[in-house]
């Protein structure tokens, strides 16, 4: 039997890998999950043969990185003796690899590197770009292949030599499951529902941000965008928590806008939000394939974007607006332009699915499993 260990910073990421592991599993294989906490989380728990909980922090300075994370990956590997470990999320991806170097070198153990988006970027500071870029290719020396999900960083990856160019491979994400976001499959009723829950009337139109509530996302650009806007009738609503969720709400307040933003948390209905609005926002500075954009394509939603690695490779086709990190000014104008061409918004998001259907879960499970050998 085959056994894979997918090793992230925080049980939320493994959630990327989970139609994979379900695949490999009904073939036989065994899926562990290792994450800092994962075994309180009853999703990992069902989804994984089984999973390790390790401790480190997202915080790549978290003395426990390198000291207590090390020493617990090699003793779960001792015990388990994996065939692949794939690893992703910069704490977790280096940390792993530095565990594991020496089995790996004596050719016990395969290590791939999925990168969600380097932690060096196009527009990122420079003395950081620095420090990453060097962790990168320390690491590279550690790792047999490596999987990027936007076009920048598989230029990034072959330009700088993070590791041999045929082994770098360009995997657009890890598995959409296009049909839970198929407009025919989200009843009319439910978008009634979700948009009277809002208090909307049909002359409410309803722009919708997913995305956790931390400061590369951007949150307070878009509620300044609405407060530019100065149209009352229009709604935006926000589907996520995070460490800036009361600041944002008190922006929102401040601004006069609270009776115009909705701030939802947490929601298990993302689909029926979509199908609610009439396009999605995204003003982060750092992404490395939104999964929220891709949801909202699948939906024929537009989206209005930044020029950022990811969400340009998603949106060059005409299936949203891009405007520049930070561009208040122009955000506003893009939240304008929908509304003044409610149908040319409409024709620019049913033109999306069939794009997405390259991101679908069936297309890059057979990436993966031609990277895993199995094909």
């Amino acid at each position: 039997m085959k056994k894979l260990l997918v090793v992230t910073t925080i049980p939320e990421t493994l959630n990327f890998f989970l139609p994979i592991a379900a695949k490999l599993r009904a073939q036989g294989w065994q899926v562990d999950g290792m994450a800092d906490r994962v075994s309180q989380s009853p999703k990992h728990l069902k989804a994984f043969d089984r999973v390790w909980d390790v401790e480190w922090s997202r915080n790549p300075l978290d003395p426990r990185n390198l000291t207590i994370a090390p020493q617990q990956i090699q003793k779960v590997w001792a015990e388990e003796s994996y065939d692949l470990v794939n690893v992703s999320t910069p704490v977790a991806a280096f940390v792993a690899r530095y565990s594991l170097k020496n089995l790996r070198k004596q050719g016990k153990v395969k290590i791939i590197y999925t990168a969600q988006g380097f932690h060096f970027y196009r527009g990122g500071s420079p003395h950081r770009n620095a420090i990453f870029l060097t962790l990168e290719k320390l690491a590279g020396l550690w790792t047999d292949e490596l999987v990027v999900v936007n076009r920048e960083d598989e230029e990034a990856a072959k330009r700088y030599g993070l590791i041999a160019p045929d082994r770098v491979h360009y995997i657009p994400g890890t598995g959409l499951n296009v049909e839970r976001f198929n407009p025919s499959n989200i009843p009319e009723t439910e978008v009634i529902r979700v948009r009277q829950e809002l208090g909307l009337t049909p002359e409410n139109p309803l722009f919708l941000s997913v995305g956790e509530f931390i400061h590369r996302k951007r949150p307070e650009d878009i509620i300044r965008a609405f407060a530019q806007l100065g149209r009352t009738e229009v709604h935006l609503a926000f589907a996520g928590n995070g460490i800036l969720f009361e600041e944002m709400q008190q922006l929102a307040s401040n601004l006069g806008l609270q009776n115009q933003v909705h701030f939802l948390g947490l929601r298990s209905d993302i689909p029926i939000l979509l199908r609610a609005s009439v396009a999605t926002i995204l003003a982060s500075s750092q992404e490395g394939l939104p999964n929220c954009v891709m949801e909202s394509l699948c939906a024929e939603i537009p989206v209005i974007g930044t020029e950022i690695r990811g969400t340009r490779d998603l949106l060059q086709n005409g299936n949203g607006i891009l405007v520049k990190v930070g561009d208040i000014q122009a955000l506003t104008q893009a939240i304008a332009w929908i509304l003044e061409h409610p149908e040319s918004a409409k024709t620019m998001g049913k033109g999306a699915r069939k794009q997405m259907m390259a991101y679908a879960e069936k297309p890059i499970i057979e990436l993966y499993e031609s990277l895993y050998g199995i094909r």
